[in-house]
């Protein structure tokens, strides 16, 4: 008796009819015209998740800055804490961004190839912009690497908030002021000081010094190292 019913929902389906595909340049046209919005949508999505942890970053910084120069008490160590959370944010952005990266590809790919020529026709219509979207719709992939993602956030936003909490430690670790013996000297006098308040509990100055040049020389090959640009990022400057 099972048996029988699946039998008879299996062949009432193959009697039922399916969603025929538009026929009409005007069915095509409005077809377009629903599927552009749809990934505009999703594509501002992530975009506002980006910006999000892009505040995330910059208020994290401005927190840490004000606790750390604010008083002598406060200790180095709050600089060093907000270096590893901007570093979190970074990492947690990229992610983002290599999925904003695949939507905005495609309203972009139809945007120029079908909607520019719409407005403006400059010479025959390029059909690859639409087999492109179709690729991507059957079997969606990343565009970039984790990488390269990572690369590029930072050479757009964080390179300036990890810039900005470098100056600020060095000027901790640096101004006798700021250290809390309240020392009435304006700077240090000797390289031993400094390397003394670069300290971080059992961790003597010096790998602490060593540790943040090391960091800092990979931040800066990231922010600096450029790879040939591909897809949207020939078309133009105006990109994220």
């Amino acid at each position: 008796m099972v048996a029988e019913i699946s039998k008879a929902n299996f062949e009432k389906e193959l009697d039922s009819p399916r969603p025929g595909l538009p026929a009409s340049p005007g069915e095509i046209t409005n077809t377009l015209s629903h599927y552009y919005r749809g990934e505009l949508g999703r594509m501002i999505s992530w975009r506002d998740r980006i910006d999000r942890t892009s505040n995330w970053a910059i208020t994290v910084a401005a927190a840490l800055l004000s606790v750390s120069l604010s008083t002598p008490t406060s200790h180095h160590g709050v600089l060093l804490f907000g270096m590893m959370l901007i570093t979190l944010l970074l990492l947690i952005e990229a992610r983002r961004y290599r999925f904003f990266d695949i939507y905005r590809a495609r309203v972009r790919k139809l945007e120029r190839g079908y909607f520019a020529q719409i407005l403006a026709p400059d010479g025959e219509p390029k059909a690859d912009w639409a087999g492109a979207i179709a690729k991507s719709l059957r079997k969606p992939q990343f565009l970039l690497s984790y990488r390269g993602a990572v690369q590029r956030r930072l050479r757009r936003n964080y390179c300036w908030m990890y810039l900005i909490l470098l100056l600020a430690w060095c000027l901790k670790i640096t101004t006798p002021k700021l250290q809390t013996e309240g020392n009435p000297l304006t700077q240090a006098h000797s390289w031993t000081y400094v390397i003394d308040n670069a300290a971080l509990g059992p961790i003597p100055g010096l790998a602490v010094l060593c540790i943040v040049a090391l960091a800092y020389l990979g931040i800066l090959y990231g922010a600096l190292r450029r790879q040939m640009d591909e897809g949207e990022f020939v078309q133009g400057e105006a990109h994220v």
